[in-house]
């Protein structure tokens, strides 16, 4: 059995303890709190000023999606790159941009040579999530301006 970790809100609030999955273990992520799990790998080194204050002008994370995971809808103020990175493949699906997700277009992101999408954009302040999956999936994920906990929110219901 592996290693039990604690998933928390953006506040500190505690969601669930979870087992970390061992290809978690190996590339160092932690729960994020939407699901998944996850480890900045790039801050851009330059900064701008967004309505929110400054913010590097991009990040990037790794994010595992293990068998039998989805994520929580949730919304990123800023534009984000999904790009799959070599593992299974993500089921990624758009809530629109209202005041509360709406079900929507599913992306795949997995191997070109398979017919699915290698990269996808979600605008931001669009609602979106994972669905699950019964394999291990892994893609990294990269905003600009650079992403920041203040600029994310999770839908109501899955706090």
């Amino acid at each position: 059995m592996g290693e039990m970790v604690e998933r928390r809100t953006v506040t500190g609030e505690l969601i669930e303890r979870v087992e970390r999955p061992d290809a978690a273990t190996r590339l160092g992520l932690e729960p994020h709190p939407e699901g998944g799990w996850y480890r900045r790998t790039w801050t851009g080194s330059a900064a701008v000023t967004t309505p929110s204050g400054a913010r590097p002008a991009a990040t990037m994370i790794l994010f595992l999606l293990p068998a039998g995971e989805a994520s929580a809808w949730h919304l990123v103020a800023n534009d984000e790159v999904w790009i799959w990175s070599g593992m299974g493949e993500i089921a990624l699906q758009d809530g629109g941009d209202g005041a509360v997700p709406v079900p929507g277009e599913i992306t795949v992101l997995g191997d070109a040579a398979s017919g699915s999408a290698s990269q996808a954009v979600v605008a931001g302040g669009r609602w979106q999530r994972t669905l699950v999956s019964d394999h291990d999936a892994l893609a990294s994920c990269m905003v600009s301006p650079g992403f920041d906990f203040a600029d994310f929110t999770m839908a109501e219901d899955e706090q």
